[in-house]
């Protein structure tokens, strides 16, 4: 009897790489997603990709190669197969002994892959096992001509290489005033930008922003909510970088003196990854701004949102509602849409036709009618809404509620029997009752359709690689967020800044919220037009927990800080 394979989290907790808990939360969070736990727990940064591959191969049985080693690169044959399967499956030639080839893979699972090459080339294939990265870093740093991995820029080091420098240097025609071909795909302003959007994707980053200064072009990633100061490009690559960027989302290069939006797509470690692109007129140029759109984020699983127990099982409930309206609410960047996708995730199944209203589209989803706002056409929110109501669905979104006539029709939607998503932009949840009120609509409307209002907002999570407990919490803090020192003896961590974190301390985010369920008591109110101050008593007292709430528990969990909580949210004295 075949004996049976040890897991991938057994082996690395074993190791003592990842403890129990973290490879607990991280098969959750594959088994919500459908994803593999390996992936996952580098995503959560519990392991690193070599670990992980190293455990892949001890499950296996199987040789690991590290790449990175003195030597391991010169074992490299890449004559041995053709090219362009190299680079399609990642994958590298290690060599021929007899009629067998050996072969450096990231995934032994992909039996396909072993049955085709054996087929094409007629020889046996012998497996090793090595981290994808390296293999990535192997191929595109020259694996060809004999070079090893390619070398990782530091994080303090200029994007700008000398050669780069000096092939754009002498590409420009100062006396002419014409910049260089950004086109041709070996040109060296070419190479720049895709550098900076693959290194920003692989930091992790959701925003990259390139601003002109008088004397330079300030390159900014932001992550995990912060912006951080990537590089200053020289001012004269500013005009070949932006055309560059523009060219790519199909922007009118020509003008620079309004606004202009574009997409980009490129593949990544095959994904396929989309950034949206804003272009704004500024003093010393255009302002250019990617948002970076990661298919797998808004498939994140509910459990992984930052969820408690409580708050899981009422969302749980309410989006399974027949009818009504449930309104997500918080700031630009709060996470309002992963929050609703997410939920759409879950509900999006044969017998329930899904059809959305966005402004605009940012990740597509097979089996939702997705539709997109143009208002330039005249196409906005409310004539796709009423179009909607006319296809039959049961389940509605609406990218965000931004007037009267908007939230009208969604009401509307609601009464007559469909189950509606929407977004609004308020600082809590009982602030959306007066909020849609303010707007005109009447309040024994707001009354009868709103089912539930959360609010939510991001906070970054104490990188799991550098947690250590907090023998000195700054006392002023603690008081924001409504903590006492014998509530938090012993109990707050912070991040003590490593390579994972990139010295910050904090690797990740997840959302606070404030999950508001409206009862008889919070419809009277509404109805009667009470002021926000009332209306949060009732909640409050109903059983809300707030924002500053899910948030201690958090702290007091060691997922997070004071410092982090008490920016978004803190306790009313």
């Amino acid at each position: 009897m075949a004996r049976s394979r040890k897991k991938l989290g057994d082996i690395l907790v074993g190791w003592g790489m990842i403890s129990q808990a973290q490879a607990d939360q991280a098969s959750a969070a594959a088994l919500s997603s459908g994803r593999r736990l390996g992936d996952v727990l580098v995503e959560m940064g519990f392991a690193k990709e070599d670990q992980v591959a190293k455990a892949l191969a001890n499950q296996f049985g199987m040789e690991f190669v590290d790449l990175s080693a003195q030597g391991v690169g010169s074992k490299v044959d890449m004559k041995l197969i053709a090219r362009d399967l190299i680079k399609k499956h990642t994958i590298l030639p290690f060599g021929k002994v007899g009629n067998k080839l050996q072969l450096v893979i990231h995934d032994p699972m992909d039996l396909e892959l072993m049955d085709m090459l054996r087929f094409r080339y007629g020889m046996e294939i012998e497996p090793r096992l090595a981290a994808k990265g390296q293999i990535k870093a192997f191929i595109e740093g020259g694996g060809a001509s004999g070079g090893g991995a390619q070398r990782q820029i530091a994080p303090g080091e200029s994007l700008v290489s000398e050669s780069i420098d000096r092939t754009i240097d002498r590409s420009v025609d100062r006396s002419m005033d014409k910049s260089i071909d950004v086109s041709r795909e070996d040109a060296p302003v070419v190479r720049l930008v895709d550098r900076i959007l693959r290194e920003a994707i692989g930091m992790r980053a959701s925003d990259i922003h390139f601003e002109p200064m008088a004397d330079r072009v300030r390159l900014r990633y932001r992550i995990d909510g912060v912006c951080l100061e990537r590089d200053n490009l020289p001012k004269r690559m500013q005009n070949a970088i932006l055309s560059r960027i523009k060219l790519m989302s199909v922007m009118n290069i020509a003008e620079k003196r309004v606004p202009q939006d574009g997409r980009i797509k490129l593949p990544y470690e095959e994904k396929q990854i989309d950034f949206r692109v804003s272009a704004c007129p500024a003093y010393h140029g255009e302002s250019v701004v990617l948002r970076i759109l990661r298919p797998e984020s808004a498939r994140i699983g509910l459990a992984n949102l930052g969820f408690e127990g409580d708050n899981l099982a009422a969302f749980n409930r309410i989006i399974r509602r027949p009818n009504g309206i449930f309104l997500v609410t918080g700031p630009t960047g709060s996470g309002k849409t992963t929050t609703l996708y997410s939920a759409l995730d879950v509900l999006n199944r044969p017998d329930k036709k899904i059809i959305t209203a966005e402004d605009p589209v940012e990740y597509n989803f097979a089996g939702i009618n997705q539709c997109q706002v143009k208002e330039q056409i005249g196409l906005g929110f409310s004539i796709i809404l009423r179009s909607m109501l006319r296809q039959a669905p049961n389940i509605i979104l609406v990218g965000e509620i931004r007037d009267r006539e908007v939230g009208e029709i969604a009401i509307q939607a609601a009464l007559t029997g469909h189950l509606v998503f929407s977004t609004l932009h308020t600082n809590d949840a009982p602030s959306a009752i007066t909020r849609l009120i303010d707007m005109g609509i009447k309040p024994f409307l707001v009354a009868s359709s709103i089912q539930a209002v959360m609010a939510q907002r991001l906070i970054r999570v104490i990188c799991p690689q550098c947690k250590a407990p907090d023998p000195a919490p700054d006392p002023k803090l603690m008081h924001l967020v409504g903590l006492t020192p014998e509530m938090a003896a012993g109990k707050l961590m912070k991040g003590t800044g490593c390579a994972n974190c990139a010295n910050t301390g904090y690797r990740g985010r997840r959302a606070i919220f404030e999950m508001m369920q409206m009862n008889s008591q919070i419809r009277d109110l509404a109805f009667n037009k009470a002021p926000v101050s009332e209306i949060r008593k009732a909640a409050i007292a109903s059983g809300m927990k707030t924002l500053v709430d899910d948030g201690r528990n958090k702290i007091l969990a060691g997922n997070t800080t004071c410092d982090e909580v008490a920016k978004m949210a803190q306790q009313e004295h």
